[in-house]
């Protein structure tokens, strides 16, 4: 994975992380940035997501708000759903 992108969800908003190559080639950059979770807020993130070259996101499952993300990311993204304890 050169690219992972991954996403906290919450009811309100998500926070969303990538890790890309840094400028010299070895070390890594991270960016984190916050979206709402209404569907103009869902397509940002995954405007922005593009934008980086993510195309692997790993997402915690927290209750029911995972879904509408997943709706919005599935197809464009392989999507990870993880269960945190």
């Amino acid at each position: 994975m050169d690219r992972p992108g991954a996403l906290d969800v919450h009811k309100e908003q998500v926070t969303a992380c990538v890790r890309v190559p840094g400028e010299d080639g070895r070390s890594r950059r991270q960016e984190v940035r916050e979206f709402k979770t209404t569907v103009r807020g869902l397509l940002g993130m995954a405007d922005w997501l593009r934008a980086y070259g993510v195309t692997v996101v790993a997402m915690e499952a927290t209750g029911v708000y995972w879904r509408p993300v997943w709706a919005v990311l599935e197809g464009d993204f392989e999507l990870m759903l993880v269960k945190t304890t």
